[in-house]
C-alpha cells in the first residue's frame, strides 16, 4: 500500500491546514495532548534545506548565493523577501522543496501507522496544493479573523509590510482549503474557547469512525 493511501484501519489521519498566523501549530499541540502523533511539514521543510541537502543547492541555483548566510546555511529572511513578493518565485521554490519534503512525510506517516498510532495529524499550509488531502480521513481548516491574524504576525516580529505580503500571498489558496475541509475551526477569541472547539471536533471525528 502506498504510504499515502487512505488507511481504513485503526489510524485516523487528520490534515491540518490554514493560512499563516491562524493557529495551526497551537491546534496541533492540543491534538497532541489528546494522543495524536503530529507531523509538521514546515519542520520537515526546514530539514531538507539544511547545508549539504540537495534542495539547498537547488535553491541557490534558482535564487543565487544571496540567499545564503556566511556559514552556508539558508538565509530564510532573504529568501522570504524574494518569494513573498513574487508569485513565480514562490512557485519555483515550492517546486524545489515539495518533492524533497514528500518522501519524508510519507515515511513518518507510515512509521506512525506501523506503531499503531490512533491519530496522526499532518500539519501543512500546502496540504491541499501538495496533494495530501485525498489521503486524509478529514481535513481541518484553521482560520481566524484578519485583524487577529495580522496582530499575531506582528507579534512574531514581522513588519507590517511583511505581514501583509504573507497574508496576501496565501489568499489564492483559501478557496481550495475551504473546499477540501470537513471542519473549519476559528481560533479567534480566547484560547480556552478555541481549545474547546478543537476537542469537540476531535471527539466528533472519532465518534464518526466508531
Amino acid at each position: 500500500m502506498s504510504p499515502l493511501a487512505r488507511d481504513v484501519g485503526a489510524t485516523m489521519l487528520i490534515g491540518l491546514t490554514g493560512p499563516i498566523g491562524c493557529g495551526k501549530s497551537t491546534v496541533a499541540g492540543w491534538l497532541a495532548e489528546r494522543g495524536a502523533v503530529v507531523i509538521d511539514a514546515d519542520v520537515i521543510a526546514r530539514e531538507v534545506v539544511e547545508p549539504g541537502e540537495p534542495a539547498l543547492a537547488a535553491i541557490v541555483g534558482a535564487f543565487g548565493a544571496g540567499v545564503l548566510r556566511a556559514d552556508g546555511s539558508l538565509d530564510r529572511a532573504a529568501l522570504a523577501g524574494i518569494v513573498f513578493a513574487d508569485v513565480d518565485a514562490r512557485r519555483r521554490l515550492e517546486g524545489i522543496v515539495r518533492p524533497a519534503v514528500r518522501p519524508r512525510i510519507e515515511a513518518r506517516i507510515a512509521a506512525a501507522r506501523a506503531a499503531g498510532a490512533p491519530i496522526v495529524v499532518l500539519e501543512a499550509i500546502g496540504l491541499v496544493e501538495g496533494g495530501y488531502a485525498p489521503a486524509c480521513d478529514e481535513v481541518w481548516l484553521v482560520t481566524c479573523q484578519l485583524d487577529v491574524q495580522r496582530e499575531r504576525l506582528l507579534g512574531r516580529g514581522l513588519t507590517t509590510q511583511d505581514a501583509e505580503r504573507r497574508i496576501g500571498a496565501q489568499q489564492a489558496a483559501l478557496p481550495g482549503m475551504r473546499l477540501a475541509a470537513a471542519r473549519v475551526l476559528d481560533t479567534s477569541g480566547t484560547f480556552a474557547a478555541a481549545q474547546a472547539r478543537v476537542v469537540a471536533a476531535l471527539d466528533e471525528a472519532l465518534a464518526g469512525r466508531a
